[in-house]
């Protein structure tokens, strides 16, 4: 159960993969649709490529391929030629190249230790292997395209390093007192030595057109590709040979190649044959033979084992090695592993911040009711504030009453004065105000005098600050009133006095 499980598992992650690898491919298609009208297709050709880890065979071959002059074939790469004087190298692909329309991605070093670097290093696609000569390496008069990386200033006009596109048919000499400018069909100043990434480059040739995208090495980015030139309307064999070659001089590089892959291009539409049905049939029955035989020495070691260690017998030998659908297994379990323990790990970590925003809270909790214990007092002497202002507004309400009752006695003592009473009736009516006058005085003392006990004494009343009471209008005050009243009063008592002696004083003559 285990294991069907695991497998499905493992159908899943792979059916995955497919999709995001589709998609992918699909989003690459778009995008190439996008700059042109319908992208071409690629088939990558093993038989032209090569790359590493492993790049080289024990004997130091490259498979489908051929080394001459000082190149040197390792795991991870070509050396076509090390940083001596007077070295020349080249690899060649051992099969012709029938491709209508083809691409080319090289992935290349060149470093060294001067400030300067020579000869350059050569891309080629001729109708012959040129092996050896002195056009980088490769022999001159050659019938194809060249794109060349020239590193060293021949001509003195400070335009090197270069990237050049050189065409022949087999007729010229390549002009190297002027680093074959004059034959150049497309060029771009590029300084590709020494940089801390491999230098990529890309050659597309479809549709007559040759287009040349590098990729300076300053980034990791293997598609962050600039455009260098493009030439239209080229016509080159169509078949041939892919090459490489370099040189150096007086001063010299090392010039490395990590990876040479070819792609075959071929038109939305147009099916491509079968790769069984490109390959000779002298080929495939040699191939096959050599397969046959592996599989009998197999056989043949197998037993000898089995013969030599009669306790593992029982166990088959295959037991001791995984399949592939064990090993899918066992990265997906892997893989759920490292989940689960990221997950731990986010958990764990998750757990601490919610302890301190626990903590965070029970203080914010403490705080607030703090807050609202404060509130409620405030909110108390905020209604103790209140009974003193509506306090405050009831004595200057009863203020108010008292100044329009003197008001009203005013206009009374105004009245009499302008009447023409008898003097016993004046003095009778005069005496009856002065007594209501009175009377008013004593309620106003013991209105006074019952909202100063309701209040409280002052002395009681020091621990709060009572609000000042509102500004009345300007108009009289109590005690400019009460002054008043005396004054007028006073004067009209002295009227009186002096109208009662005018009297007095008139009946002596009658």
């Amino acid at each position: 159960m285990a294991v069907s499980i695991g497998r499905c598992l493992a159908a899943d992650a792979c059916l995955l993969i497919l999709t995001l690898t589709f998609h992918h491919s699909n989003s690459d298609n778009i995008v190439a649709g996008a700059s042109t009208e319908e992208a071409p297709h690629r088939r990558f050709e093993y038989k032209y490529s090569f790359k590493g880890p492993h790049l080289s065979q024990t004997d130091g071959n490259i498979p489908f391929w051929v080394h001459s002059g000082n190149a040197i074939p390792s795991a991870d790469q070509v050396r076509i030629t090390p940083s001596l004087r007077s070295q020349k190298g080249s690899v060649w692909t051992k099969n012709t190249v029938n491709f209508d329309h083809w691409e080319a991605e090289v992935t290349f070093r060149v470093s060294g230790r001067g400030r300067m670097g020579a000869d350059g290093l050569a891309i080629w696609f001729t109708t012959a292997q040129g092996l050896d000569g002195p056009v980088y390496g490769a022999a001159d008069n050659w019938n194809g395209i060249g794109i060349f990386f020239d590193s060293f200033d021949n001509d003195g006009k400070k335009n090197n390093p270069a990237v050049l596109v050189v065409g022949n048919n087999g007729k010229l000499v390549y002009d190297h007192p002027n680093d074959g400018t004059t034959q150049a069909l497309g060029t771009c100043l590029r300084d590709f030595r020494n940089k801390p990434y491999p230098v990529r480059a890309k050659i597309t040739y479809y549709k007559k057109t040759l287009t040349v995208l590098i990729n300076n090495g300053f980034t990791p980015d293997k598609d962050d590709y600039e455009f260098c030139t493009k030439v239209d309307k080229m016509i080159i064999p169509q078949e041939g040979y892919f090459g490489i070659s370099a040189a150096t001089g007086g001063l010299a590089d090392d010039h490395d190649v990590l990876s040479f892959l070819t792609f075959r291009l071929t038109e939305p539409g147009q099916e491509l044959p079968a790769p069984e049905a490109e390959m000779p049939k002298e080929e495939q029955d040699k191939y096959q033979e050599e397969f046959e035989n592996f599989q009998q020495e197999l056989d043949k070691k197998k037993e000898d084992y089995q013969k030599e260690h009669p306790e593992v017998q029982r166990e088959p030998i295959e037991d001791m090695y995984e399949s592939v659908n064990d090993r899918e297994i066992r990265q997906v379990f892997e893989g759920q592993n490292q989940i689960h323990l990221e997950i731990k790990q986010l958990h764990r970590q998750l757990a601490m911040i919610l302890d301190e925003q626990n903590r965070y809270v029970s203080v914010v909790t403490d705080e607030i009711s703090k807050r609202q214990v404060e509130l409620v007092g405030q909110v108390g002497s905020f209604q103790e504030m209140g009974a003193v202002v509506a306090t405050q507004q009831e004595i200057l309400r009863n203020l108010n009453e008292l100044r329009n009752s003197f008001h009203e006695s005013l206009k009374q003592i105004g009245a009499t004065q302008h009447q023409a009473n008898p003097v016993s009736m004046g003095t009778y009516e005069t005496v009856q105000h002065f007594s209501e006058i009175q009377e008013h005085l004593h309620v106003v003392k013991r209105n006074i005098e019952h909202l100063i006990t309701r209040n409280g004494s002052p002395s009681e009343n020091q621990g709060e600050k009572c609000p000042d009471p509102p500004k009345m209008p300007s108009c009289l005050g109590t005690i400019h009133f009460l002054v008043f009243v005396v004054i007028q009063s006073v004067l009209f008592f002295s009227y009186i006095v002096y109208k009662s002696q005018q009297e007095a004083a008139a009946k002596k003559f009658f």
